[in-house]
């Protein structure tokens, strides 16, 4: 969802994001997808990645969401962790106040760092 949001709501000639777990599915849960399509996101055919320390060295900053000591260390890149819950298997009312929270949160990093539109 955070990767989604921030393609969608960033500048994307400053900066893109890319999604990656350090134990993905191998589809996105599909309440992630049912509520992401409320709000015009279709994650439906979104691929999963798997956070290894080659994907994680292409970023600037690095947004973690709990993976703790399986998260990748990359020299000279920006870490924030979100104490977010994982949303799978979570009932959709739930699986919405994660969703409206990672778009909050994504907001303000893109906000904090420049990354609006001119």
């Amino acid at each position: 969802m955070a990767a989604a949001w921030f393609n969608r709501l960033a500048d994307s000639a400053k900066a893109r994001a890319i999604s990656a777990g350090t134990n993905p599915s191998p589809h996105v849960h599909p309440e992630v997808v049912t509520v992401m399509r409320e709000l015009g996101v279709d994650l439906s055919t979104a691929p999963t990645t798997k956070l290894t320390p080659e994907v994680a060295s292409q970023a600037q900053v690095l947004v973690t969401m709990g993976c703790g000591d399986a998260c990748p260390v990359v020299p000279g890149a920006i870490v924030e962790d979100w104490a977010l819950d994982d949303p799978k298997g979570k009932p959709l009312e739930v699986v919405r106040v994660i969703r409206d929270e990672i778009r909050e949160r994504v907001r303000q990093l893109i906000l904090d760092n420049g990354w609006t539109g001119s």
